[in-house]
């Protein structure tokens, strides 16, 4: 393959954006790398802030929130928030149809403090 367009970054962001109750084991295994890089990849973006964590109702899992509303980081897409990219690409596909187009307000973003926290029961 050798290169491509999205960073595995990017990658981990999209699948916790589709699932936010995603393992990071099932995260790792639909972005083809190792769960300890999903770890590091997720403290990254949690530190960057693009994505928050927090225990879900039953305590056993994680639950992620994306934070559309935030830049991107490099300086050639500034002014551009992640926002355009997870509406154009977070969205499940069936042999390259699309199951439906991810919104600014799908449960696992949030656009902004008027949203309902998605960690909130």
């Amino acid at each position: 393959m050798g290169w491509t367009f999205l960073t595995n970054h990017a990658r981990v962001l999209l699948v916790i954006a589709r699932d936010p109750e995603a393992r990071l084991r099932d995260v790792a295994q639909r972005c083809g790398v190792t769960e300890r890089t999903v770890q590091a990849i997720v403290a990254d973006l949690e530190a960057a802030g693009y994505l928050t964590r927090a225990r879900a109702v039953d305590g056993r899992r994680n639950r992620y929130r994306v934070n559309a509303d935030a830049p991107f980081r490099h300086p050639a897409e500034a002014g551009h928030e992640i926002a355009g990219l997870l509406e154009l690409l977070a969205h499940e596909t069936d042999g390259g149809r699309s199951q439906g187009a991810a919104r600014k307000d799908a449960p696992g973003t949030d656009r902004g403090a008027d949203r309902a926290s998605a960690v909130d029961a």
